[in-house]
C-alpha cells in the first residue's frame, strides 16, 4: 500500500488516519471497446477537508465538482468537523508544551524568554 499525503499540505496521512478521499477515474462513455483508466486516490486531512468546504469555490469545473463533494461530506456530518478540530487542539498543546519547555531551559540559564 502506498502512503498517502493530503493534497493540499502534504501532511502524511497514515492507514486509520481521519481523512477525507476522493477517487478520480476517467470512462469512455458510448465508445466500444469501453475504455477505463485506473483510478486516483486523492487525500484531505480533516482539517483541509474543512477549510476548502468553508472557503470559495476554487477555478475549474473538475475544482469545484470535487469542492461540491467535500462541502456536501463536511455539512452532512459533524464527525469530520470534530476530527478537524481534535488535530488543531492535539498541535496548539503540542506547541504550548514546546513553548513552556523552552521557557524553563532559558530561566535554568538565568533569564526568561516571553
Amino acid at each position: 500500500m502506498e502512503n498517502l499525503y493530503c493534497l493540499r499540505c502534504n501532511r502524511e496521512l497514515e492507514p486509520g488516519d481521519k481523512s477525507v478521499a476522493v477517487y478520480m477515474f476517467a470512462q469512455t462513455v458510448g465508445i466500444r471497446p469501453r475504455q477505463k483508466s485506473a483510478a486516483k486516490r486523492i487525500g484531505f486531512c480533516p482539517q483541509c477537508a474543512v477549510s476548502l468546504a468553508m472557503g470559495p469555490p476554487p477555478e475549474g469545473a473538475l475544482n469545484l465538482a470535487a469542492w461540491e463533494m467535500i462541502r456536501e461530506l463536511v455539512s452532512s456530518d459533524p464527525a469530520l468537523n470534530e476530527a478537524a478540530w481534535e488535530a488543531l487542539q492535539g498541535f496548539s498543546r503540542l506547541l504550548s508544551s514546546n513553548r513552556v519547555e523552552t521557557n524553563l531551559r532559558a530561566a535554568v540559564k538565568g533569564y526568561l524568554e516571553f
